[in-house]
C-alpha cells in the first residue's frame, strides 16, 4: 500500500519522455528533485508528498505539458490506491470543491498494449465502488476519474 501521491505524465504519440520534457530547462529543474519512474513506455511518473504538491507540480509544468503530453493525472491514496484522478478533478479535490465519493463516477479508461497507455475510452460507473474495467482487447486497464466537464 502506497502512502504517497503520484503524478503521471503521458507522452503525445510523437513525443519522447523524459527527453522532450527535460529539454526545457525550467521543466527539468521542476522535476529534478523527484525520482522519475516509467510505469508505461509512454509515461513518466513521480511521487510527491501530497495532492496539493502534485497539482502544483502539474501547474508549474503546464506550458511544457501542452507541448509534449497527451494527458497528466494524479493518484492520491486518500482517494484511491488504484484509480487515478484527472488534473481538473485533482485540482477540485485539493480546493475542497469536489467529492471523491461522488455516487456516479465518470471515468477515462486506458488500455495497456505493448507496455504503452493507449486508446482512452469514457465509461460511466453508476456507484462509487471501485471495480475492474477490463478492456479485453488489452493486456490491462488504467482507470482515471474525470470531472463532469471532461466527460464526453
Amino acid at each position: 500500500m502506497s502512502h504517497v501521491t503520484e503524478v503521471c505524465i503521458v507522452a503525445k504519440d510523437d513525443a519522447d519522455l523524459p527527453g522532450d520534457l527535460y529539454a526545457y530547462e525550467t521543466a527539468y529543474r521542476a522535476l529534478a528533485t523527484y525520482d522519475a519512474d516509467y510505469p508505461w513506455a509512454n509515461a513518466l511518473a513521480v511521487e510527491t508528498v501530497s495532492l496539493g504538491t502534485a497539482v502544483s507540480l502539474l501547474n508549474d509544468l503546464d506550458w511544457y505539458l501542452a507541448r509534449v503530453a497527451r494527458d497528466a493525472f494524479v493518484r492520491d491514496p486518500s482517494v484511491s490506491e488504484r484509480e487515478w484522478l484527472s488534473r481538473p478533478l485533482a485540482r477540485e479535490l485539493r480546493d475542497g470543491e469536489g467529492d471523491p465519493d461522488e455516487r456516479v463516477n465518470r471515468l477515462k479508461v486506458y488500455g495497456v498494449a505493448d507496455g504503452r497507455l493507449v486508446d482512452p475510452t469514457m465509461v460511466l460507473r453508476g456507484d462509487a465502488q471501485e471495480g475492474q474495467y477490463d478492456r479485453s482487447e488489452y493486456d490491462e486497464s488504467v482507470v482515471v476519474r474525470v470531472t463532469r466537464e471532461e466527460f464526453h
